[in-house]
């Protein structure tokens, strides 16, 4: 008999920047992890959250998976623009990422899918959807955090890239990989 953490597995759905953006941005993860010792951002590629981690019921994978393909293929690929650093004070650093109309809409669609069609009991999410990738957080201790937050916050960042997929990320025990990737349509 299969234990109640063995049927489940840990997922969440985000935007992962390919080559060669994610080394860029994993280089500023592992700053600072040289800078403060936080390593908790780099158990996942740099990525924008579309849904925070849930469990999810391995004999209802199917679903999950087929639910993912149905939203993708309804969508355009569309541009992210990457703009300077930021931060959740006093614990998170992240770079920002542009609102636009195409990647607000897609939160909306993953939102409703999350609580429509995989009838996920999320809580009500109170802060609004502020894209961001994360370089660092969860175990960034406050002086770490304010060092970390003093040499990044005037300094630039620039970049984008093409949404062209939506990520599936599976929790393999240890950290984050990604473990399905659903295409969106090249724009006409």
């Amino acid at each position: 008999m299969k234990s109640k953490q063995e049927s489940h597995s840990l997922f969440f759905i985000a935007l992962v920047p390919e080559e060669p953006l994610q080394t860029r941005l994993m280089e500023w993860k592992e700053w600072i992890y040289t800078e403060t010792s936080s390593k908790g951002a780099l158990r996942s590629p740099a990525h924008i959250t579309l849904q925070m981690p849930f469990k999810w019921k391995m004999k209802k994978e199917e679903l999950l998976i087929k639910s993912l393909e149905n939203l993708a293929i309804n969508r355009s690929c569309f541009e992210v623009i990457l703009k300077n650093f930021n931060c959740f004070e006093p614990r998170v650093v992240y770079i920002d990422v542009e609102k636009s109309s195409e990647l607000i809409n897609l939160k909306k669609e993953v939102s409703n899918l999350s609580r429509k069609t995989l009838k996920l009991d999320l809580p009500k999410d109170l802060r609004g959807f502020n894209p961001h990738i994360t370089i660092g957080f969860r175990d960034l201790k406050k002086p770490q955090f304010y060092q970390a937050w003093e040499q990044l916050k005037e300094k630039k960042f620039s970049a984008s890239f093409h949404a062209n997929s939506i990520a599936l990320l599976k929790h393999n025990g240890k950290k984050w990989d990604v473990y399905k990737s659903f295409s969106l349509n090249q724009p006409s």
